[in-house]
């Protein structure tokens, strides 16, 4: 299981790209980071998750006065 923003899911075994695609994220908008580090948005095809992993999806808000 992999822990993504607090909840597990069954995500070991993919890559970041392929579980952010198959739940509608919008790339441009989240910031990812797995097991503390920032992942660079250029290598979302190439890192996989695995079992243990920790990840937060951050989004951007706009706003402002």
């Amino acid at each position: 299981m992999v822990m993504i923003n607090g909840e597990e899911k069954e995500a070991a075994g993919m890559t970041i790209s392929e579980y952010l695609l198959k739940n509608d994220y919008n790339v441009l908008q989240i910031v990812v980071e797995r097991n503390e580090e920032i992942v660079p948005k250029a290598t979302y095809d190439e890192v996989m998750l695995a079992d243990g992993d920790v990840v937060e999806i951050v989004h951007f808000v706009g706003g402002g006065a």
